[in-house]
């Protein structure tokens, strides 16, 4: 029994090994009220330094997982093109939602601010866990960049608002700290005082939506200057300032397009981190694609109309 014991030693020993070049480890990144926070760790198999994507999932902070089988080739393909890739788990917000259309005005921006908040807080507390782990996982920690779907998306435009405004959220992470890029996929910004500002240069962000999408706004949907501000109007304060960005829609699209970008466009997203993260080329550049698998359709919608796509019964 000695024997076998001792023969299975170097085994786990190059089991161990492999894990720390390579592969998925998951770890508790934080515990917020009856939340533990767990995040999936996916390195990338390159000696030295590693630039690092933080991932959000989508389900309208009401749903979804951090390891949804839909992410994972994705992630892959990231590690294989020298990423480590970190899928967080966050507070999901608005998780006993359902029939949102018989919640007040006041009760449904609430509940919208509340989720959003929670869900950058949780964003940037495991940023810091990776900041903390960079030394030991080979992250260069000037090269940690976000990226998320449909909510993820939402919330990781939200945060790169948050940091340029030095906002309270934004509070708990290192003065200096800024993401190097920002991937969204179906994503807005939400405000309750109108338009979003951005007090100081945003990091370069690409940006993919549908003009159809009737869960997240193109452009915008708001009621007194409160509401969500989608890629589209992002897109327009950028280019006004001159500030770097990759803007891919396709026009009649619907939310579908929170996740085809990790399918067919992961060749795009690639050059968008060589060229204007890495590099930091200050590129503007719009793609629009007409195809004929999305027939003209609706692509104006109300405030209501979101709401019943994303909670009604």
């Amino acid at each position: 029994m000695k024997r076998i014991f001792l023969s299975i030693l170097p085994l786990l020993a190059a089991l161990h090994a492999a894990a720390a070049a390579g592969g998925k480890q998951t770890m508790l990144y934080a515990v917020k009220d009856a939340d533990s926070l767990y995040l999936d760790h996916y390195a990338a198999d390159v000696e030295g330094q590693r630039p690092c994507m933080v991932f959000v999932f989508g389900g309208g902070f009401a749903g979804g997982t951090r390891d949804n089988k839909e992410y994972i080739p994705y992630f892959e393909f990231m590690n294989d093109h020298g990423y480590d890739v970190v899928s967080i788990d966050y507070r999901l917000g608005l998780k006993d939602v359902s029939g949102a259309t018989d919640l007040s005005v006041r009760e449904m921006v609430g509940m919208f601010n509340n989720a959003v908040t929670m869900a950058v807080e949780d964003l940037f507390s495991a940023t810091l866990f990776v900041l903390d782990k960079a030394d030991e996982w080979d992250i260069d920690p000037h090269m940690i960049v976000t990226c998320g779907s449909s909510a993820g998306a939402i919330t990781v435009l939200q945060a790169e608002n948050a940091l340029c405004n030095r906002s309270a959220t934004a509070a708990v992470m290192p003065e200096d700290f800024d993401y190097a890029g920002v991937v969204s996929f179906a994503g807005a910004v939400f405000s309750v005082k109108g338009a979003p500002e951005w007090n100081s240069r945003p990091a370069p962000v690409m940006m993919f939506h549908g003009s159809a999408d009737n869960q997240v706004p193109f452009e915008k949907a708001s009621v007194f200057g409160v509401g969500f501000y989608g890629s589209k109007y992002i897109v327009r304060q950028l280019d006004k300032e001159g500030w770097p960005y990759r803007f891919y829609t396709m026009e009649y699209q619907n939310h579908s397009m929170a996740v085809t970008p990790m399918r067919d466009n992961r060749y795009d997203i690639i050059a968008f981190l060589e060229e204007m993260v890495r590099d930091r080329r200050p590129m503007q550049a719009v793609t629009e694609v007409r195809s004929g698998d999305f027939p003209p359709c609706r692509t104006k919608f109300k405030v209501m109309d979101y709401v019943r796509a994303n909670y009604a019964e």
